[in-house]
């Protein structure tokens, strides 16, 4: 109390009031206070945590997912898998009310603490919670976007549907509140105002899959940069609707013949997703020269996840995982990529196309497994299979096989293909033969397709019916650089040999310059200065430099130099004449052999570590993998769940390397302060998978 003013403080629901509450002295408040508050926070602590199993819960049930048919002009039907729920429905409802948990609970313990009379806290928060998300949450997004670069909204129509609702509900809680009936909310008010949740959920969705007024807009028709044509709604700028054209009824002729096979949303997503995977794993084979296919695989596939949009849902139980010690949700995707790649393949490639149709539920199916091969330039002949699949497998089947160019071209990349499969009784798998020229010229990584067509009855192609070939050229003259950016070195080791690799191609004579710089490390007195050049002989692919370490007999040394490659030269060779004509007086091969010439990797300056003869551990440190219990969103067991309450995690993404990161000193403190909550909330039933 102070002067007139005094505060009556009442027991509360979870938390009784701390008596004597009279007569207190100034020390005795403050502690009182800073107790109170300490619990505040701990109970909020625990309704966050709770609150992020509830939103768990959500993800799964709006991650579900259902199989279409997606039927095309002259193709056989195709299925791929599209989520159940509608984006923006997710997000008005169940997401709304995931992300909203807290609020709602603290509003549902205030009613029931005041006996379902109004108090401050409740509507508070809910309305200061609301104002926050369209407001500030808004303004930040707007903010932090980094200088030269755009975003743009994904559903425009939306966002201005919501936006009028959003700004509709204050005005109305201000006419309910201050001039329909000032300060009693009443029974008619209630049921009306709760009314508009559906109405705004209705109209989202009008918007969202442009139902109604939507179909009578006029509609402007293009041909994008693929020779499809598409329609656009007018002052929508959105990816337009791609027109399903009949050759026989439009005449079109070639252009129609070659309209692609993305003639509704679900295939388009089908392709994108197919176009995205060949484009990451072109780019990560040029980054990543000397890694396995089957590494690079994986590695495509989880930068196409990491890629993809995340739910609210996501980022709220990252946010909450990092503050109470339970790791990164993020690594989840690097940790599971490998069975993420299966998976993906297996529903791609797998043979479950059951039509629509009863008939068709046992048919005989017949498709490409696997409908992806990534094939080297020079590897000459290889072969695609091709599977049958359900129905009665003790009946003969035949199906016609034919390939098409894609980037790459008949007769001079690939041998052009045709012919017919038989598939004797019993038979489930066949193979066709396919060759790949190799030549003597360097070309950009290229793919041809190979279709399946005209399969006997009563079996039908499903998907894959269209195989993906990509050549990788080999026509390089080299990329030079080393196996490792950091070495580290004993001082006790004399003269080490430092290896200078050549990959992706080892065409000609190549001589390469280098020469070693100063760090921390002083020339003459921890290393010996040397410089020099390699020359790389035709199909040389290895060299090494020999540098000299001088021994100190310290007893600590941590000391740096670096040893750079310069610029590498081509001798001999149509790219070496390219190089001295005009760029007019080139001809296309000499322009495509300039595009092979060699030139530096990514590791072109190697850092030299001198260190104590004593110490060796911090590269093997390096290389051990910290187990870690799963992180997903959702959990499958009780086990996963007690693993996860009782495990500690690093809350970093993790070093250069993507090795996770060591639970710090705060991770700790936190997972000591909440593993109460951890635990009792761990007897939660599991979200399942």
């Amino acid at each position: 109390m102070s002067g007139n003013y005094s505060v009556r403080c009442e027991p509360g629901l979870v938390i009784p009031l701390w008596r004597p509450d009279t007569n207190l002295h100034l020390i005795d408040i403050i502690f009182r206070g800073l107790v109170y508050f300490i619990l505040m926070l701990y109970l909020f602590i625990g309704v966050s945590i709770i609150s992020d199993r509830f939103m768990a819960a959500i993800e799964v049930i709006t991650s579900k997912e259902k199989e279409l048919v997606v039927r095309r002009h002259g193709r056989e039907p195709q299925i791929v898998v599209v989520r159940v729920w509608n984006e923006t429905v997710a997000n008005l409802t169940l997401m709304a009310l995931g992300s909203s948990a807290p609020e709602i609970l603290l509003s549902i313990i205030e009613i029931w603490a005041k006996n379902f009379q109004a108090g401050e806290l409740g509507p508070g928060t809910i309305v200061g919670s609301a104002a926050y998300n369209l407001f500030v949450i808004i303004s930040l997004c707007v903010f932090v976007i980094p200088n030269g670069e755009t975003r743009k909204i994904k559903h425009l129509r939306v966002f201005f549907v919501t936006a009028t609702w959003s700004i509709f509900a204050y005005v109305w809680l201000y006419v309910i509140l201050a001039v329909s009936s000032p300060g009693v909310l009443e029974i008619w008010e209630g049921i009306l105002t709760f009314s508009f949740f559906p109405a705004t959920v209705l109209t989202a969705y009008v918007a969202d899959r442009r139902l109604l007024i939507y179909k009578y807009l006029h509609k402007g028709y293009r041909m994008n940069k693929r020779g499809v044509i598409v329609q656009a709604e007018a002052a929508d700028s959105e990816m337009g609707v791609e027109l399903e054209i009949k050759p026989q009824q439009d005449g079109l002729h070639g252009m129609v013949d070659r309209l692609a096979d993305v003639d509704s949303p679900e295939a388009r997503e089908f392709e994108q997703t197919r176009r995205d995977y060949i484009n990451t794993l072109k780019e990560l084979r040029k980054k990543y020269p000397t890694l396995p296919l089957e590494q690079l695989e994986v590695m495509a596939h989880e930068e196409v996840l990491g890629k993809g949009p995340k739910s609210r849902a996501f980022y709220r139980v990252q946010a909450t995982r990092k503050m109470v010690g339970a790791g990164n949700l993020s690594r989840k995707i690097s940790e599971r990529a490998q069975s993420d790649l299966s998976e993906v393949k297996a529903e791609l490639q797998k043979a479950e196309a059951e039509s629509i149709d009863i008939e068709h539920v046992n048919a005989m199916r017949v498709f490409f497994e696997p409908g992806h091969y990534t094939v080297m330039e020079n590897v000459g002949t290889f072969e695609v299979g091709v599977s049958r699949a359900g129905g009665d497998l003790n009946r003969p089947c035949t199906v016609d096989y034919y390939t098409e160019d894609g980037s790459a071209e008949a007769g001079s990349d690939y041998v052009s293909a045709k012919g017919t499969l038989t598939f004797e009784p019993g038979e489930t798998m066949k193979t066709i033969q396919l060759s790949v020229i190799d030549d003597e010229l360097f070309e950009e990584d290229e793919h041809f397709y190979v279709r399946l067509s005209n399969v006997s009855q009563p079996a039908m192609l499903v998907s894959p019916s269209l195989a993906t070939v990509m050549i990788l050229d080999d026509d390089h003259s080299g990329i030079f650089g080393f196996p490792e950016r950091d070495v580290e070195l004993v001082e006790s080791v004399g003269q080490h040999p430092l290896r200078v690799v050549r990959y992706s191609g080892a065409r000609g004579r190549v001589i390469i310059p280098y020469r070693t710089e100063e760090g921390t490390a002083k020339p003459g007195k921890q290393y010996v200065h040397t410089e020099g050049t390699l020359t790389f002989e035709d199909n040389q692919t290895e060299k090494v430099i020999n540098l000299e370490i001088i021994e100190e007999d310290s007893y600590e040394k941590d000391a740096l130099f670096y040893v750079e490659l310069g610029e590498p030269l081509l001798q001999g060779g149509m790219a070496a004449a390219a190089e001295m004509k005009q760029p007019e007086e080139r001809t296309e091969e000499e322009k495509m052999a300039l595009l092979g010439r060699p030139r530096l990797g990514e590791v072109f300056r190697a850092q030299i570590r001198i260190k104590e003869s004593k110490e060796f551990k911090n590269t093997v440190d390096k290389l051990v993998q910290r187990a870690n219990a799963s992180i997903i969103l959702g959990t499958s067991s009780w086990k996963e769940q007690f693993t996860e309450a009782l495990t500690v995690s690093g809350g970093d993404d993790g070093d250069t390397e993507g090795q996770p990161s060591s639970p710090s000193a705060m991770d700790y403190l936190m997972h000591s302060l909440t593993i109460f909550w951890k635990v009792l909330f761990a007897f939660v039933p599991p979200t399942g998978e």
